[in-house]
């Protein structure tokens, strides 16, 4: 699978998140030239959007059990609350 720039790639969201805190920590640090800088700005963007777009994913996916008045146990798809 090629990469097209500007994408992120990773195992797991977990493996996602830790590249992301890793690349916030160098940005905060300060002691990155200013086209480094950008560079891991750049980065980090697409992290947030890899990471975002499979959680909506997963989202999507969940089902919740939910107990009907008989007392019997059927699945449904989960929705989001409106808040």
């Amino acid at each position: 699978m090629s990469k097209k720039k500007g994408e992120a790639e990773f195992e797991s969201f977990e493996e996602g998140l830790s590249q992301l805190e890793a690349t916030v920590k160098k940005l905060e640090s300060g002691e990155l030239s200013l086209e480094d800088a950008l560079g891991a700005f750049e980065r980090g963007i697409a992290l947030v959007r890899a990471l975002s777009q499979k959680l909506t994913e997963v989202e999507k996916r969940v089902e919740i059990l939910v107990k009907e008045a008989g007392g019997e146990m059927r699945l449904r798809e989960w929705e989001e609350e409106e808040t």
